[in-house]
C-alpha cells in the first residue's frame, strides 16, 4: 500500500521542501504518492525490475545506482536491516550536508531504525502515520561503516551480498529442489526468479542442458550471479520472470518463486510464475518447481498444464512436476470448471 507519510508530513508543515531542491528517492514504490514533489527535479532509484519499469513508463527518471550530489534524499526502508543501512549511507554520500528522510512502516523496523539513527545523529523531525513513521536528519558521514558490503563468498565459495533473498548461504528450498532435479531435463530452459545463480549452477551440471536462461528481477541479486554463473551456455536477464521471453521457446523452466514481496505471504506470485513458465515452454515442455508445503499451487497448475505431480518433498517443502502446458484456450475452460 503506498505510504501517504511524506505527503502528511510536508503538508502538516513539519517538512519543508523547496521546489528547486534535487530530490533522489532511493528504492521507492511505485504506488507511492509523490505528488508532493511534482515541482521538483526527482531522480528514482529503483533495483526491481517491475518497480523500474512502472517507474519508467510514468515518465520519470529512473537508474540503477543514483549519484549526487543532491539536495535531499528519501529512503523508503526495506525489509533488510543491512539493506536498510546500507540505503542510509548511500543517502549521505548522495546529499552531503543535504537532507536525509527515512519512511517505512513500523513492520519494516523503521522505530529501530529511528533508534539506531538517533545514537549517532540529531533527529530534525518525525512524523507517525499509517501503521509507520518519517523522519529526518542533516546529513553528514555518520554512518559511512554503514556501507553496504560488496557481493563476497558465503558457503562454498558462492557469492552473495546482504540484502538480497537467502545472503548467508543457499535457502533449504533451492537445496531441496536441486536434489530432486529429474536428470532427464535437456535441452534449453530457464530459471525463473533464479536470484544469485545457485540453481542455474546446478543445471549446468546436469548432461542434457545445453542453455539455461537466469532470470532475475533483483539487480543486486542478478550482480551477484554474473559473478557466480560464468558458464557460457548460460545468459542473465534483469526481468520481470512474469512478462519475460517469447513464448513457446524452452523445453523446460526450474523455479523456486518468491511468495511475499512484504511480509504478508502472497500466492498470487507462485502463481503468475506458473502461468509464465506455461506461456514459455513447448507443447511437451515440462515445470518443474518447490514450494512451502503450505502455498496452494496445485489448481493453478492443474489449470495450466496437462500432467502435475509431486516428485519429492517433507513437512516443509513440496516438489512439483508439470508437463504439456495447456493452451490458453483450453486452461482458460478448465478454470472455470
Amino acid at each position: 500500500m503506498a505510504s501517504p507519510r511524506l505527503t502528511h508530513a510536508v503538508e502538516a508543515a513539519a517538512l519543508d521542501i523547496a521546489d528547486d531542491a534535487r530530490v533522489v528517492l532511493l528504492e521507492p514504490d511505485p504506488e507511492a504518492d509523490f505528488g508532493v514533489l511534482a515541482e521538483n527535479d526527482v531522480i528514482v532509484q529503483q533495483n526491481f525490475k517491475p518497480a523500474f519499469d512502472a517507474f519508467a513508463s510514468m515518465g520519470m527518471a529512473v537508474v540503477e545506482n543514483a549519484e549526487g550530489p543532491a539536495d535531499i534524499v528519501h529512503v523508503t526502508l526495506p525489509r533488510s536491516r543491512e539493506l536498510a543501512r546500507g540505503l542510509i549511507a548511500q543517502a549521505e554520500r548522495i546529499a552531503p550536508q543535504g537532507l536525509v528522510i527515512v519512511d517505512g512502516a513500523k513492520t519494516d523496523g523503521i522505530d529501530a531504525t529511528l533508534k539506531a539513527v538517533k545514537a549517532r545523529v540529531d533527529v530534525g523531525g518525525q512524523v507517525s502515520k499509517a501503521h509507520g513513521r518519517i523522519f529526518w536528519f542533516t546529513s553528514g558521514s555518520a554512518f559511512a561503516d554503514w556501507a553496504l558490503p560488496l557481493p563476497a563468498p558465503v558457503v562454498d565459495g558462492w557469492i552473495t551480498q546482504p540484502g538480497v533473498f537467502s545472503a548467508d548461504g543457499p535457502d533449504a528450498g533451492s537445496q531441496a529442489l536441486v536434489a530432486a532435479l529429474p536428470k532427464t531435463l535437456k535441452g534449453r530452459g530457464a530459471d525463473l526468479g533464479g536470484g544469485w545463480g545457485f540453481l542455474t549452477g546446478h543445471l549446468l551440471n546436469l548432461p542434457g542442458v545445453v542453455h539455461v536462461d537466469l532470470v532475475e528481477a533483483d539487480k543486486r541479486a542478478l550482480d551477484c550471479a554474473v559473478q557466480n554463473v560464468t558458464d557460457d551456455r548460460a545468459t542473465l536477464h534483469w526481468a520481470d520472470a512474469t512478462t519475460w521471453g517469447a513464448p513457446a521457446s524452452l523445453d523446460w523452466v526450474v523455479t523456486n518463486p518468491p511468495f511475499h514481496t512484504s511480509r504478508t505471504p502472497d500466492a498470487s506470485l507462485g502463481q503468475a510464475f506458473i502461468r509464465s513458465a506455461a506461456r514459455l515452454l513447448k507443447p511437451k515442455g515440462q515445470l518443474v518447481m518447490v514450494a512451502n508445503r503450505h502455498l496452494p499451487y496445485e489448481t493453478t497448475l492443474a489449470a495450466s498444464f496437462v500432467h502435475v505431480q509431486e516428485l519429492d518433498g517433507d513437512s516443509r517443502f513440496k516438489i512439483l512436476h508439470a508437463d504439456q502446458p495447456k493452451s490458453p484456450a483450453r486452461a482458460g475452460r478448465s478454470s472455470r470448471r
